[in-house]
């Protein structure tokens, strides 16, 4: 058994943790490999943390893309070396969602909670089924998911807001998946170093559009929630907006004009 009082200790995630523990364990206890369902960024890096220390455990991420903002984890014992990547591949499929959103724009985020509400044979879906999810302009979008929910959604049908959606099952070849991000860094000069005044300029949205954003709960400061527009950053942190990367403070610098040069690096 894994201390797991011990590395739940002080955890953001518990519940979403508790669950990856036991897998652990099962694997450790069985001597097969398993693999996760899909988990957010910040749990994944929560997860990589407490549990890779383990001596052991080991473990693999993947999501099915480059830079997979959701990924699933394969645990395996550390005995059995790397080999085990190739003898237990990522389970991923691809979903294509078409609809006509030409005069009723969708967000990421809209698109897949129209998709977790979907009833299939087995009840909807568990949101550890979905990996990340792209639109593709008015089209509507593609997506990354288990193989079993990719055959319960194959054919299925249903709306976001007022708009018909199709969803058709696609192997990962067949998916045109987002172009990889480059790492670019540049130089922003603000008045201040406030959140708003920050990810305004390094993830090229109004300071409006920033606000909205922190309501919804899609940015993040270092992973964790932030509700507060005003919170002055340092140097080393990092934002992450769901869908839009992340962007890293690398220096700040006061100007004679008593403004404030930011370095920043997007990702």
């Amino acid at each position: 058994m894994l201390p797991r009082q011990e590395i739940l200790k002080g955890c953001g995630h518990p519940e979403a943790l508790e669950v990856l523990i036991t897998l652990a364990e099962e694997v450790l206890r069985t001597w097969q490999p398993c693999w996760s369902p899909f988990v957010s960024a910040p749990l994944r890096e929560e997860a990589l943390e407490r549990l890779a220390t383990l001596t052991e455990l080991q473990i693999h991420t993947a999501g099915g893309r480059p830079e997979a903002e959701r990924q699933r984890l394969l645990f395996s014992r550390r005995d059995e070396g790397d080999a085990v990547i190739d003898s237990t591949p990522l389970p991923v499929m691809g979903l294509e969602v078409e609809g006509n959103f030409l005069f009723d724009p969708v967000e990421p985020h809209d698109m897949r909670k129209a998709i977790l509400a979907i009833e299939t044979d087995h009840g909807s879906l568990e949101e550890g089924a979905l990996g990340d999810l792209w639109i593709r302009g008015d089209r509507g979008a593609q997506l990354l998911c288990t193989p079993e929910a990719a055959t319960q959604l194959h054919g299925r049908q249903s709306y976001v807001r007022d708009v018909e959606i199709q969803l058709e099952q696609r192997p990962l070849h067949g998916l045109q998946l987002p172009a990889i991000r480059t790492p670019k860094r540049f130089t922003s000069v603000e008045a201040s170093c406030r959140l708003d005044a920050i990810a305004s300029a390094g993830f090229g949205l109004s300071r409006a559009k920033v606000v909205q954003q922190i309501r919804n709960g899609r940015l993040r400061l270092n992973w964790k929630p932030v509700r507060q527009a005003s919170k002055d950053l340092s140097v080393g942190d990092r934002l992450q907006l769901q869908d839009r990367g992340s962007v890293e403070v690398l220096a700040l610098e006061r100007t004679k004009r008593e403004r404030w040069r930011v370095q920043m690096e997007r990702r």
